[in-house]
């Protein structure tokens, strides 16, 4: 059994549900931060905002999180990949 150190030992799921839970709900916009918007400059570097009928590859990189907005600019759901 692996050795798990709560703080020092994460996994993707781990990250991916950190992510979730800042941006689940939010909006995601160029330069503002605040409690229903979230700043696209403080996403990793890694990542790409889908929407809605976006033409995306499905080339799999482990370490970069997809933001999915749904019509109305809110993030339903993240994940890496």
């Amino acid at each position: 059994m692996p050795l798990v150190i709560p703080g020092l030992t994460t996994t993707s799921e781990d990250v991916t549900q950190e992510w979730a839970n800042k941006l689940v709900g939010k909006t995601v916009s160029d330069n503002s931060h605040s409690e229903t918007n979230f700043c696209k400059k403080d996403l990793p570097q890694k990542c790409r905002v889908i929407e809605p009928g976006m033409m995306i590859t499905k080339d799999f990189v482990p370490d970069r999180l997809n933001v999915h907005v749904k019509e109305d600019g809110t993030v339903s759901h993240v994940q890496h990949g």
